[in-house]
């Protein structure tokens, strides 16, 4: 009697727990954009919210290099799903688009060793480009709230994206990044908040001070915040600090 009442418990246990773990990841339905010339760029979409006569605001969020593939999951695994709570959908409704890079390729056209961006962005930049462009003709999209955020390879991805299309986005949240300070100028007018943890080994954080540095000297005014006792998973205060998420909303072109 005792071995039944165990499995029945065990099997109420993972009833019950079913679908709290099952329902965030359904919450991003699974698309696929293919461009004119025939380039597919998997992505997660997440509208927080729909009417026909309201426009919303499209976040853009880059992955980071360990969710590169083509499973169309692996970018849900980090900061993405705190878009995703019940609280954040309801105080502020949005369009969410999550791409994935494919494997062996980046999102920022950048020189790593001198930081410096490259003529030509990569292919998965130029799909992400034409991605956004296919939400704004398919999608309730306000373009004056464009936001684009990114962790590690994502946040260098977001100055990639900020100072090869500076006229597009109304505020950037590179996370754990690194971007070409000599092009700082250009991208001044966008608010920026910069978030980085102390201890980072695998960005270092004086990438993120020396942006903030060039960002203030060229007449920006950029918010900055540096953890002290994080290191390179700076995101999980970044994604879930809600003086951050409130900021990024507020944002208008």
């Amino acid at each position: 009697m005792q071995h039944y009442l165990l499995f029945y418990l065990i099997l109420a246990f993972h009833l019950a727990s079913y679908p709290s773990t099952q329902a965030q990841p359904s919450l991003f339905s699974g698309e696929e954009f293919i461009s004119p010339s025939g380039d597919t760029l998997l992505y997660r979409q997440l509208v927080s919210d729909y009417d026909s006569k309201s426009k919303y605001p499209l976040v853009v969020f880059l992955h980071g290099s360990g969710e590169r593939g083509n499973d169309n999951q692996a970018q849900l695994k980090w900061g993405v799903s705190n878009f995703a709570t019940s609280n954040n959908m309801k105080m502020y409704p949005s369009i969410v688009i999550a791409p994935q890079c494919p494997a062996d390729m980046t999102w920022a056209g950048l020189d790593k060793e001198r930081v410096s961006l490259l003529p030509s962005p990569t292919r998965p930049m130029e799909l992400v480009r034409e991605l956004i462009d296919h939400a704004i003709n398919t999608l309730p999209i306000d373009t004056d709230r464009i936001y684009i955020t990114g962790l590690s390879m994502g946040g260098y991805g977001t100055y990639d994206a900020l100072m090869r299309y500076p006229d597009l986005f109304a505020a950037a949240l590179p996370v754990c990044g690194a971007g070409d300070i000599t092009k700082a100028e250009s991208i001044v007018h966008i608010p920026i908040w910069i978030v980085h943890g102390a201890l980072d080994t695998v960005v270092k954080p004086e990438h993120a001070q020396d942006m903030l540095n060039a960002l203030t000297q060229a007449g920006g005014k950029p918010g900055y915040t540096q953890y002290p006792t994080a290191g390179h998973f700076s995101w999980i205060g970044a994604y879930s600090d809600a003086m951050i998420m409130s900021w990024m909303y507020s944002q208008h072109k």
